[in-house]
């Protein structure tokens, strides 16, 4: 007997059951919920569970950088983000200090708050960074994507899997009920975490190595409002005996909310037996970090987790795919694994829906690995070195070779000298504090990502080379493979950005006044193929006007040329101008970028 419930199709018999849907996503952080509310905003039946009985309970990830927030922009739920977020102007002073009631070593102004990079984040997206504690992420993710359709099991757990060439057989638990199940999809996503189960029952092939380094987390209600209301910020880096994150020589003091909720990053030789935390040691460390002695605390909980280095070469295997976490495992540096996570997932579920859709071939799928995976082995490399990078801070100081806390405390000291050795040691500290802006305005790394792959229809030319360092700075090109970029477009009554006009649920082309003729290409584009391209005419006089000329100069073809935008807002592809048959130039871009037999 078959039942259907709210869309999902149950075979029940009298000893089994075998519940059906098209995509089964395990885990539900944030790539796995993301996912989910992907795929239900694209309308493709899906079901998420998680072993866990509800969202994270620790803040773990939480800086959220201008990709992510734009994709929530996109879907429809920024405002619900920004509602529950510290904002962008209160995350920036990153401070570094022998403790927060003591002496300062130095700032930087991070993630775009300093007045010579701003101007670079306003330009480059119509979405601000912000703090959001991934406790109050999730929930967000999960309840939308729920809302929009997809069902979410708590307590279930993932156990085993066999694929053949129509779908995936996913055995799980109820570990409530402690009965097992079956659930048949089409397509399996695994986003069950650094350790992930799916990745490795599909041996999912790896490079670099886990658990580096040990840390411990402790997280904390304390009221210190006077001592960091006045340079708001997210990270405290705290340099004195005894602290050491990941063999990096400092502990961190990391605001969940401002300024009474915050978590503690600590360190442990991973090679020896795992530290107990207590109560009584937690409040010293936190004590000893803050720098007042009878500070009152209250300890909320302590957790202990590995530094990894480590990246996935593939990212998929047959139906089966993975996300987040269990592609890419790194340090918190740059604040990249959430919204790496997110972005993974915002590039598979189109093109899962493609397929679904009958719109792609299922090659499509196949371009999943080739875009992702190179950015899973960037920001590993990245997150790595920015942690390495605080060497030159300890090199600086002096303080790499210290034998004792007295030495320590009279190296750091001892760079008030009024000496030309003070002198110097102020120059290398100055020097080492602005290579951290690798770590805390790196631009480029956030926003410029560049995919190649089938998906991707070239147009004759070659990336542009870069005119800045590529991963402080992020310039916007429309070059096939690229990030769409943004420009404030509209009309007298409103104003709008490229990215509005390109939503989710389908291929956009963006022309001007004198390419018009590529509206008519579209719609019988669409209507050949069975896949919606909207085309948008930007010009004088018609809906979208080009309000401050932005467009003009970022979109690098001529007025009756065109640049087509995927659905996840990177050029799919761009014709310099009005071909003669601008048609068949359209219809063969979409086909080819969506792998499709009859492009072949």
């Amino acid at each position: 007997m078959v039942v259907f419930n709210d869309g999902v199709a149950e075979t029940r018999t009298p000893d089994s059951a075998v519940v059906e849907t098209d995509v089964l996503i395990v885990g539900s952080g944030p790539a796995g919920s993301s996912a989910a509310l992907f795929l239900s905003s694209l309308g493709v039946p899906n079901i998420m569970i998680t072993k866990y009985r509800w969202t994270a309970n620790t803040p773990r990830a939480h800086i959220t950088n201008q990709r992510t927030m734009e994709i929530f922009r996109d879907l429809g739920i920024e405002d619900q983000v920004l509602a529950e977020a510290t904002p962008h102007e209160l995350i920036g002073d990153t401070v570094f200090c022998t403790s927060i009631a003591g002496d300062e070593i130095g700032r930087i102004l991070s993630w775009g708050n300093h007045p010579a990079r701003h101007a670079d984040y306003e330009l480059a997206s119509p979405s601000m960074n912000c703090d959001i504690p991934q406790t109050y992420l999730e929930p967000i993710l999960v309840r939308n994507a729920t809302q929009r359709g997809t069902q979410t099991q708590f307590s279930t757990e993932y156990l085993s899997h066999t694929q053949d060439a129509q779908g995936v057989d996913v055995r799980v638990l109820n570990r409530l009920t402690g009965t097992e199940y079956t659930i048949r999809a089409k397509y399996l996503i695994g986003a069950d975490g650094a350790r992930s189960k799916v990745a490795a029952d599909i041996d999912l092939p790896y490079e670099g190595r886990m658990d580096i380094a040990g840390s411990m987390n402790i997280t904390f209600k304390a009221d210190i409002a006077e001592l960091v209301g006045h340079r708001p910020s997210v990270l405290y880096w705290v340099v004195q005996p005894g602290s050491n994150i990941g063999g990096i020589g400092a502990g961190l003091v990391r605001m969940v909310r401002p300024w009474n909720e915050w978590l503690i990053v600590w360190g442990f030789d991973i090679n020896d037996e795992p530290p107990t935390v207590t109560e009584e040691s937690a409040t010293q460390i936190v004590r000893n970090l803050i720098g007042v002695p009878d500070l009152e605390v209250e300890i909320t909980g302590t957790s202990l987790w590995g530094n990894n280095e480590q990246f996935a070469t593939r990212m998929q295997s047959g139906r089966v795919f993975c996300a987040g976490d269990a592609t890419h495992k790194h340090p918190p540096s740059n604040g990249l694994g959430s919204n790496t996570s997110i972005q993974d997932s915002y590039n598979l579920a189109w093109k899962i829906a493609a397929v679904l859709n009958g719109q792609a071939g299922e090659q499509l799928l196949e371009t999943y690995s080739a875009e992702r995976a190179p950015v899973a082995r960037q920001i590993v490399t990245r997150a790595n070195r920015s942690g390495r990078e605080f060497g030159k801070l300890f090199e600086a100081l002096g303080i790499d070779k210290a034998k004792s806390a007295e030495e320590m405390h009279a190296l750091i000291e001892s760079r008030k000298d009024a000496t030309p050795e003070g002198a110097a040691k102020r120059a290398a500290i100055k020097e080492a504090m602005e290579l951290k802006n690798y770590e805390f305005n790196a631009h480029g790394v956030e926003l410029g990502q560049h995919y190649e792959s089938s998906a991707v229809a070239g147009d004759g030319t070659s990336r542009p080379a870069p005119a800045r360092d590529t991963d402080l700075y992020y310039e916007p090109t429309t070059h096939p493979g690229g990030r769409l970029p943004h420009a404030w477009v509209g009309n007298a009554r409103s104003k709008v950005s490229t990215h509005d006009l390109a939503p989710y649920g389908r291929f956009t082309l963006l022309t001007g006044s004198t390419g018009e003729d590529w509206d008519t290409a579209a719609r019988k584009v669409s209507d050949q193929l069975g896949v919606e391209v909207a085309a948008v005419v930007i010009g004088p006089g018609r809906d979208v006007t080009d309000l401050y000329f932005d467009w003009e100069r970022l979109r690098e073809v001529a007025e009756d040329g065109a640049v087509l935008v995927r659905p996840d807002k990177h050029v799919g592809w761009r014709s310099h101008s009005l071909p003669a048959d601008p048609e068949a130039a359209l219809r063969g871009a979409v086909s080819a970028i969506l792998n499709r037999e009859d492009h072949a």
